[in-house]
């Protein structure tokens, strides 16, 4: 049986070797290809080596400048910090030395008070508007005003204080987040390729919510040095105005103590010498009330005196009357003895008009006595009076030297000092 060749397809010689070169070419340009991808797999490799080492120093460097300023503003916080601190402080012990000046105030107040009520026991005449009272009333004015001044500048420490613990807060959470921030920066800085840690993170570009500007972060540090600063300057301010006012108010209250003094004793002055006037006017008159009455008793006496020649001399005339008939004449001892009567009766009327008109003056005298002794009793108690402010007013002598001892001098027990502000 006859086998069956299958007709295959028949090329051409030039097929053969077109085949051949176009499989030799292509290989050729395969290889070309290859070599070309491997050479730029190789520089890209190197390229991107290179780049990442770049990037990573960079961004180190990047790091460490971010550190340099962080931790540059962290000291500049930190001072401010310490700063604001420092003036918290030294306001708060010049708004403690007001209110000590405050409360030691209330013990020249008391004194003016209990002086001016001391003085209303003067009596009569010398309950008089002297320059004592208005002394006093001014000292009371002046005191016034100073405790209002004073109360001012502890109403206005207590708001400085209020806005220095602002500006501290402000500056304490920024400098809280400076180092938070400073600790991560320098974990990041730190952190290698070998890190323990290190792994792939979930859209690691993103842009967190709160994000800010390099110039934005820089403007609230500024803004919050720049706020301190204003308030420790203002803050400065106010503790000079208040030495300067705690230094005007003493000299005030001083001038003004030392002129009602000065009005205390040139009256006590004035007053000892109208006593000592009033106590020679009253030696002398009751020097001359005993020489009065000496008198008076000698010219009761003269009177008396006059009774026993006065009957002797009416007795002679009556007798004489009964002389008989002619000899009923009117001699010369009749004459004489009639005016020897009449000049005996003139001599006691005008020694009764005298002995009246000196028991009338003794009366004056003993009246005027009387109003000697009350005016002197008057003198000797506004002696008594001022003499006792004077002393009351010892203890503005004496001034407290610790907050304890002005505690005890205001309150007499002890007390401690309290610290309106942390």
């Amino acid at each position: 049986m006859a086998s069956h060749v299958k007709n295959a397809v028949r090329y051409q010689p030039a097929d053969w070797f077109t085949s051949n070169y176009t499989i030799s070419t292509n290989a050729e340009r395969q290889r070309e290809a290859s070599f070309q991808t491997r050479q730029e797999a190789r520089f890209l490799s190197n390229e991107t080596d290179s780049k990442t080492k770049w990037d990573q120093y960079d961004n180190n460097t990047r790091l460490a400048d971010r550190v340099d300023e962080i931790r540059k503003w962290k000291e500049i916080l930190e001072k401010s910090l310490a700063d604001l601190d420092k003036e918290i402080a030294d306001l708060t012990e010049a708004k403690d030395l007001t209110e000590i000046s405050l409360q030691e105030k209330e013990v020249p107040l008391d004194v003016c008070i209990e002086n001016l009520t001391t003085r209303e026991g003067r009596q009569s005449i010398d309950l008089v508007q002297d320059e004592v009272e208005h002394q006093l009333h001014k000292e009371m004015e002046v005191i016034n005003k100073i405790k209002e001044k004073l109360q001012q500048k502890v109403d206005e420490s207590f708001e400085q204080l209020c806005l220095l613990q602002e500006a501290r807060q402000q500056v304490l959470l920024d400098l809280q987040d400076k180092n938070i921030a400073l600790g991560i920066d320098i974990d990041q800085y730190n952190l290698t390729e070998n890190s323990p840690g290190i792994s792939y993170k979930p859209n690691p570009t993103r842009v967190p919510k709160g994000s800010t500007t390099p110039q934005q972060w820089e403007d609230f540090s500024r803004y919050n040095k720049e706020r301190a600063d204003a308030e420790m300057r203002s803050s400065t301010r106010l503790r000079e105005a208040i030495h300067h006012t705690l230094q005007e108010c003493d000299n005030d209250l001083e001038a003004q103590k030392l002129g009602t003094e000065y009005a205390f004793r040139k009256r006590i002055h004035e007053t000892e010498r109208a006593k000592k006037e009033l106590e020679w006017q009253k030696a002398n008159t009751e020097k001359e009330i005993a020489e009065m009455e000496e008198d008076i008793r000698n010219l009761e006496q003269k009177i008396r005196d006059k009774i026993n020649p006065t009957k002797l001399a009416q007795t002679r005339l009556e007798n004489r009357t009964y002389r008989p008939n002619v000899e009923l004449c009117r001699d010369e001892p009749q004459y004489g003895l009639t005016d020897e009567v009449k000049q005996l009766a003139a001599t006691k009327a005008a020694l009764e008009e005298k002995l009246r008109q000196a028991q009338h003056g003794l009366d004056c005298l003993q009246k005027q006595l009387q109003r000697i002794k009350d005016d002197l009793d008057v003198k000797n108690n506004s002696l008594m009076l001022d003499n006792r402010c004077m002393a009351s007013r010892e203890k503005l002598n004496v001034r407290p030297k610790t907050a304890t001892d002005n505690n005890r001098a205001l309150t007499g027990i002890h007390r401690e000092r309290s610290m309106y502000l942390a």
